[in-house]
């Protein structure tokens, strides 16, 4: 492990007795060995996962899974990403009308970084007007400069952008259901309902 891999600063995790390894807490180490191989743009992977991160509450669980999304082409900008993931929720929740937000924040392997919201209602009545948004992937414009230069990818010709997804968060949405703990207790009568 890497000492001053981002994974070690952003979020607290688990450690693995007895060495320096650490659990990951993103997804984003798998789309590495790709990114700095002889492969060259375009490049475009979509790369799942299980993640660990010490969060426990309705919203987050310790151990859930992640998407990480990378694009890496001539001219492909932010608007490219927001159009992206736009189509896809618009997709996996079957509605035209989904609201989608982006908002600026902080992500190691992004620059500039967004945090991506999406509206939703409370889970007992989806017919009703939007209650808030839920945050459901972190993403931005990829660092090409400082993460593909050194894999020989031109920073002057190409640009791209990623994004880290939790997957079981959006199950969460689409299913109206009120707390991501309960995919994870094993109760059978509350995981019939998904066959």
């Amino acid at each position: 492990m890497f000492p001053n891999h981002p994974s070690r600063s952003m979020q607290d995790t688990f450690y693995v007795e007895g060495g320096d390894s650490v659990l990951r807490t993103h997804t984003s180490p798998g789309a590495d060995p790709l990114r700095c191989s002889t492969h060259k743009p375009p490049i475009r992977i979509i790369c799942p996962g299980r993640v660990y991160r010490v969060d426990h509450d309705a919203t987050h669980s310790p151990m859930f899974h992640q998407v990480e999304g990378l694009w890496v082409d001539e001219g492909v900008s932010l608007a490219d990403l927001k159009g992206t993931i736009t189509q896809f929720c618009r997709a996996f929740f079957e509605r035209d009308d989904i609201g989608v937000r982006f908002r600026p924040s902080y992500f190691p392997f992004v620059e500039p970084g967004v945090e991506i919201d999406m509206a939703w209602s409370a889970p007992t009545d989806r017919t009703a007007e939007v209650d808030s948004y839920l945050e459901i992937a972190g993403a931005g414009r990829a660092c090409i400069p400082t993460c593909c230069a050194t894999c020989g990818i031109d920073p002057e010709k190409y640009s791209g952008f990623a994004f880290g997804m939790g997957l079981d968060r959006l199950a969460m949405l689409k299913y109206g259901v009120n707390d991501l703990r309960l995919f994870f207790e094993n109760d059978l009568k509350f995981l019939a309902q998904f066959r």
